[in-house]
């Protein structure tokens, strides 16, 4: 019987797969994958090392991948992709509206919030699942299986890069459950759900209004009684932190963090994409730690 994993990669290939010359790699050349972040593209690149040949179409912190429009490199790598990995849930529709468009259609295609277990169409989904810990032990393993198919020769190489990767990622959530043994319930705020996941497995409150933080998703204007309500409750000391997210500023988000800075309420900056210089891993630990330092503070 095939484990979970392995079926969703056998789904995804009996469906996409043209013919079976298909499924493994030229002899001594990498696996070409594409990612639609480069948050993706570097654990692709812990997964496969040296084995694979990584394109992230989203690698600038200036870039939105809500308003990303395709570019003819980024259309050309993912007709010659044999690993794509996206998001979805909404967050990287680019990639399927580029890849549907493409000459090749026997990529394995690996969504992360599918992997994750969420449901997509769920109107609550916060899809930002790169910050769920959990979800990224899923991907990781998927992807191994993935690369398998991709190059059986470099099979042992994959299975130890994702034991490696989940043995460091049960180290960060480690690192959360001793955060929320001293921390649950204490209430924090974010500009937008980005780091929801990270804060919610530390016991943490969030108390943003929704309405807040979807307007600033969305880029729609904020309504003054919920801009009034966000502030309340920094000024009001109601949160002990604030999480900002730093890709996206808007006057209503400068307010807020001008109000915490005022009020000594801590400033946890958080960010979509891979900071310069970080690899997945480091980051989220720097995320990790930083939310223990403010709730200490």
């Amino acid at each position: 019987m095939l484990t979970p994993v392995a079926a969703l990669i056998a789904l995804t290939a009996c469906s996409s797969n043209s013919n079976d010359s298909a499924s493994t790699t030229a002899a001594g050349q990498p696996v070409r994958v594409v990612a639609s972040t480069n948050v993706y593209g570097d654990i692709a690149r812990q997964i496969g090392g040296d084995h694979v040949q990584v394109t992230s179409i989203i690698n600038d912190p200036n870039q939105d991948p809500h308003s990303y429009q395709a570019a003819p490199q980024n259309q050309l790598a993912l007709s010659k992709a044999r690993v794509i990995i996206e998001n979805g849930g909404g967050y990287d529709d680019f990639v399927d509206v580029m890849r549907h468009s493409a000459a090749r259609h026997d990529a394995v295609v690996l969504n992360a919030v599918d992997i994750s277990g969420r449901n997509p169409a769920d109107p609550e989904l916060n899809e930002h699942v790169w910050y769920d810990f959990p979800s990224m032990r899923k991907l990781s393993a998927t992807l191994a299986d993935a690369l398998i198919q991709a190059d059986p020769g470099s099979a042992g190489t994959f299975r130890a890069n994702a034991a490696a990767f989940a043995a460091k990622l049960a180290g960060l959530e480690k690192s959360e459950a001793a955060i929320r043994a001293k921390f649950a319930g204490v209430g924090v705020a974010v500009t937008e759900p980005v780091p929801l996941y990270l804060l919610e497995a530390c016991g943490l409150d969030n108390r943003t209004p929704a309405a807040f933080s979807h307007a600033i998703e969305e880029g729609t204007g904020v309504p003054p009684r919920t801009l009034n309500e966000m502030l309340g409750l920094i000024e009001g000391q109601k949160v002990a932190l604030l999480a900002y997210n730093e890709q996206t500023s808007s006057p209503e988000t400068e307010k807020v963090l001008d109000a915490a800075r005022q009020h000594g309420i801590a400033v946890v900056p958080v960010t979509e994409t891979l900071p310069p210089g970080q690899d997945y891993l480091s980051w989220m630990t720097a995320n990790v730690t930083a939310v223990d330092e403010a709730l200490r503070s």
